[in-house]
C-alpha cells in the first residue's frame, strides 16, 4: 500500500496549478473522490488505484503519466514548434502542466502512434537502441517496391545525411552511417512495413531514399507492444496503465 498524500498534494502532483490553486479547487467544492465532494485540502488518500472527479473528469492518479496520442500531421513534436503548431497542444492543461513530453519524435507530416511521458528514465529506456524496442512503420512509397530493395534494407543501408543538415562548402561533413531494418515487407505495391530498433532523424525517409524508392505518407501503428487502438481518432489520447504494456507484459 502506498503512503498516504494530501489531496491538495495530490492534485499538485497531477498537473493542477499551484499548491494553493489546488486548495481552491478542493475549498469551492470542484473535487469529488469516489463520487463524493471533498472540501478539505489536509485530507488524506491513498494514491494506489486512486481516480478523482475534476469539473465533470475523472482522472485516475499515477505517479508518472505514460500516454498514448493518435498523432494527426500537421504537428511538431517539440515543445518549440518553429512552422506547425505543437503536439503538446493537443493534450489537456494538466498534463501539459506536469511536464510530459514525447518519447522520440515523428515528423510533422508522419501520422501515429506517439508516446508521451514525464518520466526522463523511461525516455532513456525507450529510446536507447541497447533495449531492442521495436518501432513498426507503414510507408506509401512513390515507386513500386521490390523483393531487392527489401533485401538491402534488411541488409542494411547506407544514410547520407539528409539535405537540411548538409553543411556549407569546406565544412566538417559526417561520414555516412549504416543501419538496417529488423523487419520489412511488402504489404501492397508501394506499401512498406517497416521494423526499426533506432530513431534517427528522418531514418525511414532516408533508408527508403537509400535504395532508390521516396516515401510519399509516413505511419506508424506500433511502439513496441502496443498498437494504436483502432479507435482513437486522430488527435484524441488516452492512458497507458503501465510502462510494462510497451514490453507486452
Amino acid at each position: 500500500m502506498s503512503k498516504p498524500q494530501r489531496l491538495d498534494q495530490i492534485l499538485f502532483s497531477q498537473g493542477f496549478g499551484t499548491r494553493r490553486l489546488c486548495a481552491g479547487l478542493i475549498h469551492h467544492g470542484e473535487v469529488k473522490v469516489g463520487g463524493e465532494v471533498v472540501d478539505d485540502p489536509w485530507a488524506e488518500f491513498d494514491t494506489a488505484g486512486l481516480s478523482f472527479e475534476i469539473a465533470g473528469q475523472v482522472w485516475p492518479f499515477f505517479d508518472k503519466a505514460l500516454i498514448l496520442l493518435n498523432k494527426p500531421a500537421g504537428y511538431e513534436c517539440s515543445q518549440k514548434p518553429k512552422h506547425h503548431p505543437s503536439v503538446m497542444s493537443l493534450l489537456p492543461a494538466p498534463l501539459r502542466e506536469r511536464g510530459v513530453q514525447p518519447i522520440g519524435r515523428l515528423d510533422e507530416d508522419t501520422t501515429g502512434l506517439l508516446l508521451l511521458t514525464d518520466d526522463g528514465a523511461l525516455i532513456h529506456k525507450l529510446t536507447s537502441p541497447k533495449h531492442h524496442v521495436p518501432k513498426v512503420y507503414e510507408a506509401r512509397c512513390k515507386h513500386p517496391l521490390t523483393a531487392a530493395m527489401v533485401e538491402q534494407l534488411l541488409g542494411g543501408v547506407e544514410l547520407r545525411e539528409p539535405e537540411d543538415k548538409l553543411r556549407p562548402p569546406g565544412k566538417f561533413q559526417r561520414p555516412p552511417e549504416m543501419t538496417k531494418a529488423d523487419g520489412a515487407e511488402i504489404v501492397d505495391e508501394t506499401l512498406l512495413r517497416l521494423t526499426l530498433l533506432e530513431g534517427k532523424y528522418h531514418q525511414v525517409k532516408r533508408m527508403v531514399a537509400a535504395v532508390g524508392n521516396r516515401v510519399e505518407a509516413l505511419h506508424r501503428p506500433q511502439f513496441g507492444a502496443l498498437t494504436l487502438p483502432a479507435d482513437l481518432k486522430p488527435g484524441e489520447w488516452r492512458w497507458v496503465n503501465s510502462p510494462a504494456e510497451v514490453w507486452g507484459q
